[in-house]
């Protein structure tokens, strides 16, 4: 049985981010999939990367989520307002 590159200890990785400023762990050999993107600087063993990713990473909410539940914010409180 072969272990996966994501638990090996010898492994080197790198973080990715999305545009829903999601937050990724992958292998540095492997290429970057699509709609992802590395983060400049940022690579070493697992427990470092991910290290990074929960210190940088402090909204789990998409992106996209965020900004509606702003908008849907300031629209209830021009309401109340006016």
């Amino acid at each position: 049985m072969s272990t996966s590159c994501f638990d090996r200890e010898d492994e080197t990785f790198i973080v990715l981010v999305n545009h829903e400023d999601q937050y990724s762990i992958w292998p540095h050999w492997k290429a970057v999939p699509g709609g992802w993107a590395a983060i400049e600087g940022v690579r070493g063993d697992k427990t470092t990367v991910l290290a990074y990713v929960e210190s940088h990473w402090t909204d789990m909410r998409p992106r996209s989520l965020r900004d509606w539940m702003q908008q849907a914010g300031e629209k209830a409180a021009g309401s109340a307002a006016g």
